[in-house]
């Protein structure tokens, strides 16, 4: 394995079996590579395999076949050691109501063998805005403080490698950001962050690669940047003074071209169309631009089609 990798995964596949004669196929022989101290978004709906994917990483699930080697370490042979090095926060809240979040840091600590002179339960809690419900009973906590639990319980250990399943599903827009902060703080200091998430935004904004599985196959894996322009259409909407405007020197381009008052919407693909040619023939219109926006490619366009089809 790459030392420059965090993960690497080969021919992962998981089958569950049912008792009638069809068998659920989770995950259909995935193989990728995730590069250490990335922000790496695993995307996918509903059913396509992510938390399936996860499971296995967690030990909470056995694969079918395949391998995968956790900072070199192989995840079947040394299981216990691949484990230290990861924190998993799961989608779902399974926190004990009784305990409260100082003392269900504490217990998780003493679960990985960590003394108490060296444990971080307070500046863990404080990071993630929880210092003032350290003595609260869990049950009282609302569903984001709940999900902000999680992952502090998953950083006790001090993991390289953090992995989130639907960390923000059901956090506020203003705890959200809180999270992505903290997030992107860790990230900073050279921990790896695996997500997956719905929020296609927040993946497009935060991650520097994606993958994106659908019914358990692996149907893209690249920069953010790539994945984007899998989608080859640029949009570019330009308000007029008035409707004494000269077009015809973008007729000489393969664009689609929409004319409704003062306004035009123009329809391209950056592959085939030069955006400052473009540009140039806008300008030379004859009248004078109040604005013009620019509609790039949108992560959630590609997501669609991708997984449409």
């Amino acid at each position: 394995m790459n030392s420059e990798l965090a993960i690497a995964v080969n021919n992962l596949s998981k089958v569950y079996k049912s008792r009638s004669d069809t068998d659920k196929l989770a995950l259909d022989n995935i193989s990728l590579t995730i590069k250490k101290g990335s922000i790496f978004g695993l995307l996918g709906p509903n059913g396509a395999g992510k938390s399936t994917f996860i499971n296995i990483l967690a030990d909470l699930a056995k694969k079918t076949s395949g391998k995968i080697e956790v900072l070199n370490i192989n995840h079947e042979s040394n299981l216990i050691d691949a484990k230290r090095l990861m924190g998993i926060v799961p989608q779902e809240l399974n926190i004990d109501p009784f305990f409260t979040p100082y003392e269900l840091l504490e217990i998780q600590a003493g679960l990985y063998g960590i003394r108490k002179k060296d444990r971080r339960t307070m500046e863990i809690l404080k990071m993630l805005a929880l210092e003032d419900k350290a003595k609260a009973y869990a049950r009282t906590l609302s569903g984001g403080m709940r999900r902000r639990l999680l992952i502090a319980k998953a950083m006790v250990h001090d993991p390289e490698i953090l992995i989130l399943d639907e960390p923000t599903a059901g956090v506020d827009v203003e705890l959200r950001s809180n999270l992505w902060q903290n997030i992107q703080k860790l990230n900073q200091k050279g921990k790896t962050i695996i997500i997956t998430t719905h929020y296609l935004h927040e993946a497009e904004e935060l991650c520097n690669e994606i993958a994106i599985i659908n019914e358990g196959r692996l149907i893209a894996h690249d920069t953010t940047i790539n994945i984007k322009s899998f989608l080859d259409k640029m949009t570019i909407v330009v308000d007029y003074n008035d409707n004494n405007f000269n077009l015809s020197e973008l007729k000489n381009f393969n664009l689609d071209m929409r004319i409704k008052d003062r306004q035009v919407q123009i329809n391209y693909k950056p592959s085939e169309v030069n955006f400052n040619l473009v540009l140039n023939a806008i300008n030379s219109s004859g009248s004078k631009i109040n604005d013009m926006k620019i509609i790039e490619t949108k992560l959630e366009d590609v997501f669609l089609q991708l997984t449409q089809k």
